[in-house]
C-alpha cells in the first residue's frame, strides 16, 4: 500500500496492543458481540476480494476464509503489533499464502492503490470504528472501496439504549480506557453516506442497543 500513515496513531496503538494482543482474542470474544454474524452474512461469490479494515490479530479473517474458502481476502492494521500477531495467526492456519495483510491507515487508504490497485466487492469493519478519532474519514474509505455491486459491513459498539444506565456509563468508561470511543452519530453519518454514495443503508440494532450492525450496498 502505498497510502500515507499517520506514525503517530501507528505508535499509540502499537502501545495499546504491544501487551494485550496475546490475551486479545481470548479476552475480546466475551464483549464484541456480532462479530460472528457479520462474517456470516458476507456470502462472497465465486472469485470475490473481501477486505477487512482494522485486521488486528487476524482472527476474523481466519474464520472469513475458511468459511467462504471460494473467495479471496485482504487486511490491513495500522499498528505493526497487531500485524505481528495477524502474520502468525496465518501461518498456523496455512492461510499464509492465501490472505494478504499490510499496514495502512483507516482514514487515508485508498482503494486505487490497495494491495493490487482494485476495488472489493465485500469490506467490513469489526469494532474498529470506534477506536478511529476521524472515523468519519474512515468510514468514507472503506464506502469507495466497494465495487458496484457490493457490500460495506459494519459492526461495533452501540448505545446501550434499551440496557440500564448504569450499564451504559461503565461500559463507556471502561472502554475509553482503550481509547475505544462509540459515537451516537454512527447512524447519521452513514444515513448520509448511504445518500452521497449511493448506498441502501440496511440498520439493525443488536442485544438491546449493546451493538450496531449495518450494511450498506452499493447499486451495481
Amino acid at each position: 500500500m502505498t497510502a500515507l500513515i499517520d506514525d503517530n496513531a501507528a505508535r499509540a496503538m502499537d502501545r495499546v496492543y504491544k501487551r494485550q494482543r496475546y490475551i486479545y482474542n481470548v479476552t475480546r470474544k466475551y464483549y464484541l458481540l456480532g462479530r460472528d454474524r457479520l462474517l456470516r452474512e458476507l456470502q462472497p461469490s465465486m472469485g470475490d476480494r473481501v477486505l477487512e479494515v482494522g485486521c488486528g490479530t487476524g482472527r476474523n479473517l481466519v474464520s472469513a476464509a475458511r468459511r467462504f474458502p471460494q473467495a479471496r481476502f485482504f487486511g490491513f492494521d495500522i499498528s505493526r503489533e497487531m500485524l505481528e500477531s495477524a502474520g502468525a495467526a496465518l501461518v498456523r492456519a496455512d492461510l499464509a499464502q492465501t490472505i494478504r495483510i499490510a499496514q495502512a491507515d483507516a482514514t487515508s487508504f485508498d482503494a486505487a492503490s490497495a494491495f493490487d490497485g482494485r476495488s472489493f466487492e465485500r469490506v467490513y469493519i469489526s469494532y474498529t470504528l470506534s477506536m478511529i478519532p476521524d472515523w468519519q474519514a474512515a468510514l468514507r474509505a472503506a464506502a469507495k472501496a466497494v465495487s458496484p455491486g457490493g457490500s460495506l459491513h459494519i459492526v461495533d459498539f452501540g448505545q446501550q439504549d434499551r440496557l440500564p444506565r448504569w450499564f451504559h456509563r461503565a461500559l463507556h468508561a471502561w472502554l475509553a480506557r482503550f481509547h475505544v470511543h462509540p459515537s451516537p452519530a454512527f447512524r447519521e453519518a452513514m444515513e448520509a453516506l448511504a445518500l452521497e454514495e449511493g448506498f441502501r443503508l440496511v440498520w439493525r440494532d443488536l442485544f438491546r442497543g449493546y451493538a450496531i450492525y449495518a450494511v450498506l450496498k452499493r447499486e451495481p
